[in-house]
């Protein structure tokens, strides 16, 4: 399975630290040995999941979709205005 990345979380994970992008390692390869991990969104984001995982003892979010055999890491942060920001 290919992963690609979205600019909106290419820009996030270049403000990470060493720790919080081994959680971030961590997450993703969780994502990937079941990617019916995340929570599927409905309305406008519609086909978005959402998986929740502890950074560095921080709740954070990270919106992905699977399409033809590619995982798409969308965006990365806290809740707050996750999923305003994720709608743009």
């Amino acid at each position: 399975m290919k992963i690609l990345q979205s600019s909106v979380f290419k820009r996030s994970v270049k403000r990470l630290h060493s720790n919080q992008k081994r959680d971030l390692d961590k997450a993703v390869r969780a994502i990937l040995s079941d990617t019916s991990k995340g929570e599927e969104k409905v309305g406008d984001l519609s086909g978005v999941l959402v998986y929740k995982f502890k950074m560095v003892k921080q709740l954070t979010l990270l919106a992905y979709e699977i399409k033809d055999d590619s995982l798409i890491l969308l965006a990365l942060g806290s809740h707050e205005n996750f999923y305003r920001d994720l709608k743009k």
